[in-house]
Parts: structure tokens; sequence; C-alpha cells
């Protein structure tokens, strides 16, 4: 089994784009992911807003042959307009972004589905897929739900992503996973945490952006998981961690991170 790692954005939050680059480099990445769309009221990111931290980037980018595997995040809610999504995509395209995070906001599923199919006909002029991935909180909750958008909208660059602490909350099995057909499937997130949990929606999303844990230091059945997907897959690890980032360097954190998600292939290939 042939992986290829991403350092996902919400692994080292508190860093420049260009610094994430040079980090993921480092420590033994061949990719990463960035954020310029809000996914609350955060505001934009730098990379939407500010052209010299868009520049060091690219350069940095160049310089150490770390490629963008994903771009976040687009929110698919009822008010949602195609046309506002062009400039974020025509930003990832010059970074040679290759997936796009979708996540489904929208109650009417006959709508959301729509808009999805619009998403996705927009990323396919720039060369990526949008990759729908299901959170518990959200009006896609679980894989089923997931597949049913995606399917609908029967585009050919659409996608469902798998992320294992949504995977693990959602009450998802290796089982559920292979519901999905290998074409769906484009990359995959990897954190870890503990097996019980808050089930509120504020629970649910303090985990999820700031407390989530190296694979191999929680509960989750990672190795099961990773035995379900296809070879050849970009993991992007993704482990916000509010107290990581006061106790270690980011390059600690990221580099403790891959660390432990070898760990599990290593489980998992034994």
């Amino acid at each position: 089994m042939a992986y290829s790692f991403s350092l996902a954005f919400l692994t080292l939050f508190d860093v420049s784009p260009s610094e994430a680059v040079e980090i993921a480099a480092k420590t033994g990445f061949s990719h990463v992911g960035f954020r310029l769309l809000p996914s609350a009221s955060e505001g934009l990111y730098p990379l939407m807003t500010d052209d010299k931290v868009f520049k060091e980037t690219r350069a940095a980018m160049q310089d150490t042959g770390i490629k963008l595997a994903d771009i976040e995040i687009i929110r698919l809610g009822e008010a949602f307009r195609v046309e506002d999504t062009f400039r974020f995509l025509e930003r990832g395209a010059v970074l040679g972004a290759k997936n796009v995070l979708v996540a489904g906001d929208d109650a009417d599923e006959a709508r959301l589905i729509e808009n999805y199919g619009e998403f996705c006909e927009a990323a396919h002029h720039y060369g990526m897929t949008a990759d729908l991935e299901f959170m518990p909180w959200t009006k896609v909750p679980n894989i089923a739900s997931a597949l049913r958008v995606v399917d609908g909208a029967n585009q050919s660059n659409g996608g469902v992503l798998i992320d294992a602490l949504h995977y693990h909350r959602a009450g998802m099995k290796p089982q559920d996973v292979k519901t999905i057909d290998p074409k769906w499937l484009h990359y995959v997130q990897f954190c870890d945490a503990m097996a019980e949990f808050d089930p509120s929606t504020e629970g649910l999303i303090h985990i999820a952006r700031q407390a989530r844990l190296n694979p191999g230091e929680g509960e989750i059945d990672l190795v099961s998981l990773l035995q379900a997907i296809p070879d050849e897959m970009v993991l992007s690890i993704e482990v916000p961690n509010f107290d990581y980032a006061k106790k270690q360097s980011p390059t600690e954190r990221a580099s403790r991170a891959l660390d432990g998600m070898k760990s599990i292939i290593e489980k998992a290939q034994s």
C-alpha cells in the first residue's frame, strides 16, 4: 500500500501558509491543505485577501516541491450561489489544488443536490474534485446521506470525504465505507479521539475544531478504517489541538501527527 501524506490546514492552524509548506517538507509530507473560506464566522483567510501571502506561499511550494491536496471550505446552504465560488476556485487553481472540501448545510436535499451539482461543474472547469464531507451536526450527517447527494448530482468529479472523527461520531463502520464506489474517494482525513463523547452539537464541534488527538493516541479503530479504503490514497492528517499548540512547536506537532499515522499503517499491514 502506497500512501501520500497531506498536512491538513487545521493541524497547524496557527502558522502562515508558507510556513506550513516548509514544515510539511521538513517533516515528510508530500502535500498540504489550505483554508481560504471560513468554516463559521471567522472571515476570509489570507490566501484569499493578501497577495503577498499568496505569492510567498506559491514560492514556498515551488521551492520545496510540496503539492496542494485540498482547499476549504465550500458550504452549501440555502443561499448558495455558485458564482460566489469562482475567485476561490481561481486562487486554488493557481496553487495547484486537486480537491475541494464541501459541507452540506441545506435541509432541502433536492436543492442541496442541485447546488452541489452546479459547484461540481464549476470545480471541474478548474480541474478539481468536489468532496462532500459528512459531519454529524450538518445536513449531511453520515455516509448514506452523502451518497444520496453525490449519486443524485452524478458528476464525474464528485466525491465523498471521510473524516475519521466524523466517521466515528456518526456510528459508521468499515462496511459503510465499502458502500462508497471507490471512484468517489479522492482523499481521507485521519485523526484520533477518545471513544466517549458529548453528542451535542457544541460538544462535537469543540472536539472537531480544537481537541483532536494524533492517530494512535485515542480509541477510534483507525486500522479497520484504513483497511476499508482503497490503496494509493492521499491521507490528510487533520489534528487541531489547542493543548498541543501550547506545548509543542509546529514542527513537532506535524512530525508527531505523521508518525502516528505511519504507526496505524504498520498495524494495518501486519
